[in-house]
């Protein structure tokens, strides 16, 4: 993350004596990215974070890919998928994925295991209720509208915290999130056009400083998963500063960037990952040119399947379509895709578009996993034709 914070106790000059009560020393943690030559920062635990008493193999819940075959867009209703005593790690339906994403849904009612993905970045986007983030950073409480971004290799556990299940799409990096490099100082300050600042960010602010023994962590690494057991607690840090945590933003304070004619997506993204982008379509007053029409024209991104979460409002471009609350639309590269019959003509002279939408965009195709075929809508691709017309095949 771009600032830097200091939460709970820490020493004045780092890598220095640091001392409990009982005259020991803390044990320093260094978390940093790329080699010591990016975002990191120092924690401080009253345990040795690398003690532990047993590993093993784990085999985590299976997950298939096929290919998008035969290559035609598809609409997926996530509100159908089986939920049912679903925690909102181990119980993420996947839908679709590439070598550098994954992208899951899941409605969950209980709290998770602990657990580290070393694989990659984590963005979290909550449809609705609320979840609590726990790490040894510190909780970190999320509410619907909130994305939540957990960096590689954090121990965290995920919490559902309201009166009903936390509905989440799950969009998991094989690599690091973050803003936009054009959002961006390079001293990693948000710039002026950015549509969203440090005052839009939050992050743990109070150590949670949880005791125990022999915990259980899972940990999703290179080359599969294994079951630790650590002597300690992880979550036993008292202090930590720098620019490397978890931390949350809200859709909703994202401030919409608008103009004559309509606006291309790239003035919606929110964050970049490798080879991926995520933007965030929220209400806005839209085109004002007096021949402007607000709704995208067809289009063909040559480089990128396009997958798009419907999570509020009124999507006027998908209208007449069946997309709803929860639906995911998928555009894969190939296929031109745009308004459905009428939008264009429906859209001229409206001043105000009232849509949520996460949109995902990648530079590598986008396979189907086993959840995808449970919830699709088979009906989504003729939507564009003529009344009476027929699919072939």
């Amino acid at each position: 993350m771009p600032y830097y914070r200091s939460v709970g106790e820490v020493p004045r000059k780092r890598h220095t004596q640091f001392r409990q009560p009982d005259g020991t020393l803390y044990a320093e943690e260094l978390m940093g990215q790329e080699g010591f030559s990016a975002d990191s920062s120092l924690l401080y635990h009253r345990h040795a974070p690398t003690a532990i008493v047993a590993a093993e193999a784990y085999d985590p819940p299976a997950v298939t890919r096929v290919p998008n075959l035969p290559l035609k867009p598809r609409h997926l209703r996530t509100h159908q998928l089986d939920h049912t005593g679903a925690d909102p790690i181990l119980g993420r339906r996947y839908l679709l994925a590439n070598d550098d994403v994954r992208i899951a849904y899941v409605s969950a009612d209980r709290p998770s295991p602990l657990f580290r993905d070393a694989t990659g970045d984590h963005c979290l986007y909550l449809e609705s209720g609320a979840l609590r983030v726990e790490s040894p950073f510190g909780a970190l409480d999320a509410v619907a509208g909130d994305y939540v971004i957990i960096p590689t290799s954090t121990i965290h556990r995920l919490v559902p915290t309201g009166d009903e299940p936390a509905r989440l799409l799950a969009i998991e990096a094989a690599g690091h999130v973050g803003p936009p490099k054009r959002y961006l100082s390079v001293r990693g300050q948000f710039l002026e056009h950015s549509p969203y600042c440090e005052r839009d960010v939050r992050g743990p602010d109070a150590p949670l400083l949880v005791d125990g023994s022999d915990v259980e962590v899972l940990v999703r690494h290179r080359r599969g998963w294994t079951r630790y057991v650590y002597a300690h607690h992880p979550f036993d840090v008292v202090g930590w500063d720098g620019h490397l945590y978890p931390w949350a933003f809200s859709i909703h304070d994202f401030e919409p960037i608008t103009g004559r004619i309509h606006q291309p997506p790239p003035v919606h993204q929110t964050f970049q990952g490798p080879n991926f982008v995520i933007c965030s379509f929220v209400p806005r007053k839209v085109d004002y040119h007096p021949d402007a029409i607000p709704v995208p024209y067809h289009h063909h991104n040559v480089d990128s399947d396009e997958m798009l979460f419907y999570t509020g409002g009124n999507y006027e471009a998908r209208r007449g379509s069946g997309i709803g609350q929860g639906s995911i639309s998928l555009h894969p590269s190939g296929f031109t895709h745009g308004p459905q019959p009428g939008a264009a003509e429906r859209s001229i002279g409206v001043d105000f578009f009232d849509e949520l939408a996460v949109m995902v965009d990648t530079f590598r195709p986008l396979d189907l996993c086993a959840a995808a075929d449970e919830c699709e809508d088979p009906a989504y691709a003729w939507t564009w034709a003529r009344p009476g017309t027929t699919p072939a095949g």
